[in-house]
């Protein structure tokens, strides 16, 4: 009867076992016997390809950004996670709240990497990173309206180095002063821009105009004249300066008039590089200095509600007598917290942090989606290098070699979650 058993039991095994060295146990051996040969698969070439990975450039970068990722991308999904699920406790939607933050778990590695593709797009009408970076940006250093303005033919101004410009000829109160400039399309005038119109003389003080002078049409308007169809630079800053010394101020009205105090007479008016400065473009999200913290934000985004669920279970299965005694004790919210919560959640965290660092050590498609051809050298991780060494480059043997190097690094992660679980049964 036992031995019925046995062969019952073995027959019920057989197709999983079937399946398991069939995609497990065969690559695993394959790989590392490919992994002694050259890259023909011919000749047997030792120990060559393990050394490539640590004097190959490429799989070095890719194995400094692994240990980022490890170190990183855990520990901040699994706070995260932390942080989420002890507050959504205490608040009355805390369901609804879970379900969104979960809810990036129901999207593909895939989908995910072209949705932070969009996201951190370097064009601020695009992506939604640099948008919401931009507008904060402005709130407290506003950009010039005027980033490619500049004087035209026969204008009265001349450059004045650092981006500024400065009239040829000194100025004479009560005579009007004409700054024409061009280089601004009349649908990027700012809001404030009205119709220009020519500055009336005033006794004792210095008056002009600045407008974009420019018409649309062939043969259409004057040259350095207002016309009807032009604007006025609204809000244009101007100076008088004598002797290399600011005497006065101004900013141009809404039909880009300006007045300025009877210390302007005899001055230059500068209009200052600060008119002229480029709008700032936020940042470059996936360029070199930033495409790994990016794209460890985009997997975040992902895996924190993972972690979030998971602390959840634990915090439902926790004592509350002994929260409650240490609030008793005179503990405020944070010494619970410390002192309390996070000691008791120990198992649970040590799961979720052991379970993404495995997931991290292979992460690919997030690196292979978001990072732009110009920074994918910058962004490598090892799963990516593998790729790109077996199929782009056919390299198979030191592709090989990076296969059996993840599986070791993986090993000791599993083995110490194996050890921790037995642990856990024991007790």
């Amino acid at each position: 009867m036992t031995g019925t058993r046995r062969s019952v039991a073995a027959l019920f095994l057989l197709p999983a076992l079937v399946l398991l060295g069939a995609l497990v146990v065969y690559p695993i051996g394959y790989s590392l016997i490919r992994s002694f040969y050259d890259q023909s698969g011919d000749s047997f070439a030792g120990f060559d390809n393990y050394e490539t990975l640590f004097t190959d450039d490429g799989i070095r970068t890719a194995l400094k950004n692994n240990v980022i990722w490890v170190v990183f991308a855990p520990t901040v999904a699994t706070a995260l996670g932390l942080i989420f699920a002890v507050l959504t406790e205490r608040i009355r939607w805390g369901t609804a709240f879970k379900l969104v933050v979960f809810m990036p778990m129901a999207i593909s590695m895939l989908a995910a990497g072209i949705i932070f593709r969009l996201v951190y797009d370097q064009d601020p009408d695009k992506g939604v990173a640099n948008a919401v970076w931009v507008g904060v940006h402005d709130t407290f250093a506003e950009s010039s309206a005027f980033p490619k303005a500049h004087p035209g033919r026969d204008s009265p101004l001349k450059p004045a180095g650092g981006g500024a410009f400065i009239t040829k000829q000194p100025v004479g109160a009560g005579t009007p002063v004409a700054l024409p400039l061009v280089g601004v399309a009349p649908d990027l005038m700012p809001d404030g821009a009205k119709k220009a119109a020519t500055a009336e003389p005033a006794d004792g003080k210095v008056t002009g105009t600045t407008w974009q002078d420019f018409t649309r049409g062939k043969g259409v308007g004057r040259l350095g004249g207002v016309d009807a169809a032009e604007l006025g630079y609204a809000g244009m800053k101007i100076e008088a300066v004598k002797d290399g010394e600011v005497v006065a101020t101004t900013t141009a009205a809404g039909d880009g008039t300006f007045t300025l105090p009877a210390a302007a007479d005899g001055a230059l008016l500068r209009l200052p590089a600060d008119n002229f400065k480029e709008a700032y473009n936020g940042l470059n999200w996936l360029g070199p200095s930033l495409v790994t913290p990016a794209i460890i934000g985009s997997y975040v985004w992902m895996w924190a509600g993972f972690a979030m669920v998971l602390i959840a279970a634990g915090l439902a299965g926790m004592p509350r007598e002994l929260l409650e005694a240490a609030r008793v004790d005179g503990a405020n919210e944070w010494q619970v917290f410390r002192r309390v919560t996070v000691p008791l959640l120990a198992p649970v965290l040590a799961v979720v942090v052991v379970t993404l660092m495995i997931n991290v050590l292979k992460v690919f498609d997030l690196v292979f989606i978001i990072a732009p051809g110009s920074s994918q050298d910058d962004a490598n991780v090892l799963a990516l290098e593998l790729y790109r060494k077996g199929f782009a480059s056919d390299q198979p043997g030191v592709a090989s070699a990076i296969a059996v190097f993840l599986l070791l690094l993986v090993i000791p992660v599993m083995w110490f979650n194996v050890r921790r679980l037995r642990r856990e049964v024991r007790r």
